[in-house]
Parts: structure tokens; sequence; C-alpha cells
């Protein structure tokens, strides 16, 4: 058995790639790492940002906090607080089930696509799909 080597993962981003991956305005991370100190990305002298994994990671849990959950900024600030690992439980378990969903989707989708003469061999005997 051969073991494939994963290509080693990006350290650092772009404001512009983070603000992609969360469809986000670059002013918005800004704004974010403004208020909240779990933001830190490095800077050069010229002031470009790069966001390392940690601080993609923080940034996703307050996405989720702001813009999924719908909390306030100073709302987001204290449950941080208050509870931060329960609350990135919460959201890694909340990103799981989106995975399921998905995937489940998906697998509707393809049962969808099948003819009819094999969507009627999947029927059992009840007249229940399986």
């Amino acid at each position: 058995m051969v073991l494939k080597k994963d290509k080693p993962q990006k350290l650092y981003f772009s404001i512009r790639e983070v603000a992609q991956m969360f469809s986000v305005n670059e002013s918005t991370l800004r704004f974010w790492e403004k208020e909240f100190d779990i933001i830190r990305p490095r800077k050069t002298d010229k002031g470009t940002r790069f966001y390392k994994q940690e601080d993609i990671d923080s940034i996703r849990l307050i996405y989720h906090l702001v813009k999924e959950r719908g909390m306030t900024l100073a709302g987001a600030r204290q449950k941080l607080k208050d509870n931060r690992e329960t609350t990135i439980r919460q959201e890694e378990i909340v990103n799981r089930l989106k995975q399921i969903k998905e995937e489940l989707l998906s697998l509707k989708a393809a049962f969808e696509t099948l003819n009819p003469a094999e969507q009627q061999s999947s029927i059992d005997k009840n007249g229940l799909n399986i």
C-alpha cells in the first residue's frame, strides 16, 4: 500500500482570499480584527495582512455567531469570552451537519436521475422506498 502525501497546506492567506472564503467584504474582516482580539493576522511593514489557519478558524467562529446566528458583535464577543470552547464545539457540529445535508441532497439527486425501471426495483414488497 502506497501512502499518499497531501500537498503542504498553505501557511498564509491574503485578505482577499479570506474575504472570498466567507463572502464578506475585506473591510468587514478589518473591522472584525479591531473588534475581536482573537484575529491577529501577520502584517508587513506596508500593512498587508496575511492570515494563518488559526485566524481563519477564529473568523469562521465569528462568522457563525454574527452572520448565521444573527448575534450582535457585542453578543458574539461576550459569548466567546464566557464560553469559547462550547461555542467552538457547537460551530463544528453545525458545519458537520451542513456537510451531511449536502451529501444527502447529492444522493437524493443521484437517485432521482435513475430511470423509472431502476427506481421501481428499489421499492420493497411493502411499497416503501428503500
